[in-house]
């Protein structure tokens, strides 16, 4: 036997999941519990009184005396086999009345046993097994209108929604921005969010407002939703969703203001107190998870719609068994009667083969069948209804337009697919829970709530602790992933150079005006956007800007109008789709009129020609061309006036033609390519200023003896090539300073390297040179730096102590077996100014090493004073006196 408490728990659900149930599905739960209900009672009663009485049927006598059997209501009495026929006896005087009627001649067993019998033979099935069939029927529909919040691809995200929904509307957050809103639509005004901030300070100062501070319950469906539980609070906890209030279902901090309480009366306790305060920041941090978690819920449903089909299956499938129940139960109705003829065929053992019998509980069964029927009918009335709701109402989109009529978030996105069919069912239940959703899925929400976290987080003392200085002296701000630029920034009025790295939204407003020394900017992968005020500020101040992206497309437009931009740096993809004839994806540069310098970094096929609009003030211009190959260079035959050009990583195999057209160029960098030959220097003779020739990381396999052309040069790197020998034309350049062969194959040094005479660098190191010319030491007086490490020299030629400027001197890694005493007339050797092995240095004699490793410099000293300040208490020793590898510095 069932009872009705155990059954009870078949229909409770969580607290949670009756948001998503409209008035229709709790109807049809209740009706499906009183099918339940009428089950259980016929079953109750089937297994405590159901039975049937059964009385022999003779035939025979049935069919000869049936009107006198009807007539007088007594069943004729058969007589039985095989024994004759009895006179009646006559009825003896008695105190007591004779029996009357027809003897049967059967024992109580014997009734017992036909009643059994006939209970399976002659009542019909659904007499005995209707209450376990309608059970059955019950708990099917039970399951079938619960299915989609157990089913494993919709519960989760059921779970999911009910969470983030308990979490918007137990965020302060909610009420505050509803309470903006409903401030925005009564007042007609925008209000910012320091006016979130302030509340009314009569309600602050009163000592009857209570303030609660309670943070939001965990996420789950199990938790109550949209309730709050204060122990020290007597009121009743109220619903964040309450129907019964105003339109933002919350008390506003205006509505609150404007609320007249009476001197008389006690003092008002507010629960929702935290509406009105400012939020924390443990408040804020919640808020911000909570619109990310949104973000990420919304697009994760609105890719599918798989509860929408779930939900949709299962009403098909209740309507359809709906329809089957109430088919092959209507014609079974009849079957249930009172009175059943049996036939036990037990002849043998009562003398009768015909019984009539009788169901007691056939009259009740017939009704409590009608009643199940009936429920079943008006539940399958509600299945057509929903079905038509889900058919003719467009659940797969949601629009918020009614807030947008009434002039609150009108920046809601609509919704699709799974996550507006779960709105519109919540909407059934109460149409403000997607009100406070909307709040967590409005991006003017979401910028107000991060302006007020910058500005409680990100302050002006903050930020000035953040400053720095840059190489060059100047104060330096770099901002990294923050949501968007705190408004304290724009009041640091002696910040130089800004670096903004990974900003989502890095808008600049007309404030920047207080930043009167700013004059460089960086922007690293970060959306900019500029107020006009802003614009019209930076036009005049910003000299160098920096910027990095990924496609050119993300180059905001208002870099093409500082007019006084004079460095404009440029990394990222400048190439277009579609070949070499769009290789420039950048738009005009005309009214960049100052610009000086440009670095592009990027792959580019080709100069772009709208360099020509900047040939009035392109001095400086550097490609660096990530190892793609540069094809076309005839762009740079219209910035005649460049001085300096760098094309470095354009996989460049031969001198560009275009570099003729280049009359006052000083400095040509072209390192880094796959220079094979040099042949073409000889039309580089024309260009009288060119003073420095960067050739380094090539493959040149010669130098030609065009080189000596280059009359003006002053410096030569040829370094980590695959030069083999030095032409003799390259020591006409009697202007050279600066001469850097390092990573070639030389095996030696010509003796006209003696003409070099304003010869001041020279770098051999990484080649094959096993001696040095005395030349070099005799004729170049002015050197003062010679590498020569990591070479096979054997030893010095004398003449070294002539070189009375040498600061550095590099001989590691070479096969040398003592070193020269003249190694201590060169004074500018002290201190760190010669490199060699430790075993050659403790080789020298004592006073030539005291020498060589005691700080002698007048630099080096002058750079230690400035440094350190001197001090009488406690005096100033250097490094390599606080070193203790000699006997002589450990006696300091």
């Amino acid at each position: 036997m069932f009872s009705l408490s155990e059954l009870a728990s078949l229909s409770e659900r969580q607290g949670s999941s009756k948001l998503l149930k409209p008035w229709w599905e709790v109807f049809m739960e209740y009706l499906v519990v009183l099918m339940l209900m009428v089950s259980v009672l016929s079953g109750t009663l089937l297994l405590s009184r159901d039975r049937v009485v059964c009385l022999p049927l003779d035939l025979t006598t049935t069919s000869t005396n049936q009107n006198t059997s009807s007539s007088s209501g007594a069943v004729p009495q058969p007589h039985p086999p095989n024994r004759p026929p009895t006179k009646p006896s006559p009825i003896p005087a008695s105190p007591w009345t004779p029996a009357r009627g027809r003897r049967t001649h059967l024992d109580y067993q014997q009734y017992v046993y036909i009643s059994h019998v006939c209970y399976h033979k002659a009542l019909p099935w659904y007499s005995r097994f209707f209450p376990y069939v309608a059970l059955l029927q019950s708990l099917v529909l039970l399951a079938s209108g619960c299915f989609w919040f157990h089913f494993p691809l919709t519960s989760a995200r059921i779970e999911h929604f009910l969470t983030i929904l308990a979490k918007c509307c137990e965020s302060p957050w909610t009420s505050r921005a509803l309470s903006h809103a409903a401030r925005q639509e009564e007042g007609g005004e925008e209000t910012g969010p320091q006016d979130l901030q302030t509340p009314p300070p009569t309600l602050l100062s009163s000592p009857s407002v209570i303030r609660n501070r309670q943070s939001s319950l965990d996420s789950g469906t199990d938790s109550p939703l949209l309730v709050r539980s204060d122990s020290a609070s007597t009121a009743a906890p109220p619903s964040p969703c309450p129907s019964t209030l105003s339109r933002t279902s919350s008390l506003s901090s205006m509505s609150l203001s404007r609320a007249r309480v009476p001197a008389s009366k006690s003092p008002v306790v507010l629960d929702g107190s935290r509406q009105v305060a400012s939020l924390d920041r443990r408040d804020g941090e919640q808020a911000r998870a909570l619109f990310e978690r949104v973000r990420r819920f919304r697009s994760h449903c609105e890719n599918s719609e798989v509860i929408y089909k779930v939900y949709l299956a299962q009403t098909v499938f209740k309507l359809l068994l709906v329809v089957l129940i109430v088919a092959y139960t209507t014609p079974l109705m009849s079957s249930i009667s009172f009175t059943h003829t049996c036939l036990p065929q037990a002849h043998a053992l009562t003398g009768y083969s015909a019984f009539e019998c009788t169901h007691a509980l056939a009259s009740v069964l017939h009704k409590l069948l009608l009643a199940y029927v009936s429920l079943v009918g008006l539940f399958g009335l509600l299945s057509i209804y929903t079905l038509s709701w889900i058919l003719h109402s467009s659940l797969r989109q949601y629009s918020f337009n009614k807030l947008r009529e009434l002039g609150s978030m009108r920046d809601v996105p609509d919704l699709c697919n799974d996550l507006a069919f779960l709105l519109h069912m919540a909407d059934q239940y109460d149409p403000l829970l997607a009100q406070r959703l909307s709040v967590f899925l409005s991006p003017v929400s979401e910028t107000r709530l991060l302006e007020e976290s910058l500005e409680r987080r990100w302050g002006a003392e903050r930020l000035r602790s953040m400053t720095t200085v840059d190489p060059e002296g100047r104060p330096l701000l770099q901002l990294v992933a923050l949501p968007r630029l705190p408004p304290a920034l724009f009041t640091l009025s002696q910040l130089v150079v800004l670096k903004l790295e990974l900003i989502t939204d890095a808008k600049l407003p007309a404030q920047v005006a207080n930043m009167t020394s700013l004059r460089e900017l960086h922007l690293y992968h970060c959306t900019a956007a500029m107020q006009p005020g802003a614009l019209v500020v930076l036009q005049e101040r910003l000299e160098a800007l920096h910027l990095t992206f990924t496609q050119a497309a993300e180059i905001p437009g208002w870099v093409y109008s500082l007019r006084g931009l004079q460095e404009l740096h440029l990394s990222g993809r400048l190439g277009c789709e579609g070949g070499v004839g769009r290789g420039w994806a950048l738009g005009s540069l005309r009214q960049l009129r100052h610009l000086r310098v440009l670095v592009l970094r990027g792959m580019l096929q080709r100069v772009p020609g709208e360099l020509g609009e900047l040939a009035g003030s392109l001095v400086r211009l550097e490609i660096h061309n990530e190892g793609s190959r540069l094809l076309v260079l005839t762009g740079l035959r219209r910035v005649a006036g460049l001085t300096e050009l760098q094309l470095q990583d354009c996989h460049l195999e031969r001198l560009p033609s275009a570099l003729l057209a280049l009359t006052s160029l000083r400095t040509l960098d072209l390192q880094h390519n796959s220079l094979r030959t040099l042949e073409e220097l000889l039309g580089l003779a024309h260009i009288r200023r060119l003073s420095c020739l960067r050739l380094a990381h090539n493959r040149v396999l010669a130098l030609p003896a065009s080189v000596g052309v280059l009359r003006a040069l002053e410096l030569l790197d040829l370094g980590y090539n695959q030069l083999q020998s030095l032409p003799p034309a390259l020591f006409n350049l009697h202007h050279l300073r600066r001469l850097l062969l390092a990573g070639n194959l030389l095996d030696e040094l010509p003796a006209e390297v003696g003409a070099l005479t304003f010869l001041t660098e020279l770098d051999l190191s990484g080649n094959r040179l096993e001696s040095l010319p005395p030349e070099l030491f005799s004729r170049c007086l002015e050197l003062r730096s010679l590498n020569v490490s990591h070479n096979s020299l054997g030893s010095l030629p004398p003449g070294l102590s002539n070189l009375s400027q040498l600061s550095r001197l590099d001989l590691r890694s070479n096969s040398l077996e003592e070193l020269p005493m003249e190694l201590g007339c060169c004074s500018g050797l002290h201190g760190e100014g010669l490199l060699v092995e430790d075993w050659l240095l403790h080789a020298l004699p004592r006073h030539v090493k005291e020498f060589l490793t005691q700080p002698g410099s007048h630099t080096c000293k002058s750079l230690e004073s400035h440094s350190r300040p001197d001090s009488d208490s406690f005096p100033y020793f250097s490094a390599t006196q606080w070193s203790f590898s000699s006997a002589l510095e450990s006696r300091i």
